[in-house]
């Protein structure tokens, strides 16, 4: 029983990043903005959340960091592509080669350094609780309030959106600087709870699976705890297998929950009906008010 705990702890874990950071892009995605860039906010979530423990000896001081520097960066982001009407998609991707380089130089002087992690209960730590009150805050949010109808309406067609009022620029900044405090909180889980020290790229690929997550999960909040907790499981079964001395090379376990990922991502794509009854219409698309 105790391994099974010991094994059930670790999946989950492996899956409160991923479920974390999901649920920012998902908000993010639902106001009609496509932000590739949650490797690079998560990565400097989590040496900002770090480098902020290590500083200050106060894990509350890093997760806030953490937190910060992920919405700093999604503000970045907002800024090239509301303001600027930059492309979106290469911008994320300019954001993820920033965070990844902007981090290997501000964690240069924290590697191998120790910090105590966060303290929690037979392994089950706050913000492993909180990322499920964020789901459910996230979900009654978007689909039981009127900012959240707001949000989807933007999402949907931002050019009516425009036309009864709303501003569209603002909730999408809004929707942007949730996401990236989202990814930021997700990076500095792995360096504050899961792994308490700074390791160069440690986020290793999990914002990219974030992000299919949200397809996966067809932009429905709840689906993306199925997802999250179904890609951690399949991470974490890998380096079980390793352990019962299988003869299965540990570069094909390895890059098991991306082959995952890509096989998930075409069975839902063949579900026309799911994808188009879900996806933001606008998704991806610039706004400008005139037009």
């Amino acid at each position: 029983m105790e391994q099974l705990w010991a094994i059930a702890i670790t999946i989950i874990a492996a899956s409160t990043p991923l479920l974390i950071a999901a649920i920012g892009e998902l908000v993010s995605e639902r106001s009609g903005v496509l932000n590739l860039g949650v490797e690079g906010m998560m990565i400097m979530g989590a040496v900002a959340g770090f480098g902020a423990t290590y500083l200050t000896g106060s894990s509350a001081v890093g997760i806030f960091a953490s937190m910060l520097a992920g919405a700093g960066m999604a503000m970045l982001f907002g800024f090239l592509t509301l303001t600027l009407l930059a492309n979106q998609v290469a911008t994320g991707l300019a954001i993820t080669l920033l965070g990844i380089g902007l981090s290997a130089l501000i964690g240069e002087n924290f590697v191998g350094k120790q910090i105590e992690r966060l303290p929690n209960f037979h392994g089950i730590d706050i913000l492993i609780i909180f990322s499920f009150v964020l789901v459910g805050l996230v979900s009654w949010f978007l689909f039981r309030t009127r900012y959240g109808l707001m949000v989807r309406a933007v999402g949907d067609s931002h050019t009516s959106a425009h036309s009864m009022g709303f501003s569209v620029v603002g909730l999408r900044y809004a929707c942007v600087a949730f996401g990236g405090a989202c990814a930021g909180l997700a990076g500095g889980y792995l360096s504050i709870a899961d792994t308490p020290q700074w390791v160069e790229n440690m986020t290793a690929g999990r914002g990219w699976i974030a992000l299919a997550l949200v397809v996966f999960a067809t932009w429905l909040p709840k689906r993306v705890v199925l997802g999250a907790y179904l890609f951690g499981t399949i991470s974490i079964l890998a380096f079980v297998v390793q352990t019962m001395g299988l003869n299965v090379p540990p570069q094909l376990l390895s890059c098991t929950p991306y082959l995952v990922t890509i096989v998930a991502l075409v069975l839902i794509s063949r579900n026309k009906r799911v994808l188009r009854a879900n996806t933001p219409a606008c998704l991806g698309q610039a706004f400008v008010a005139d037009r």
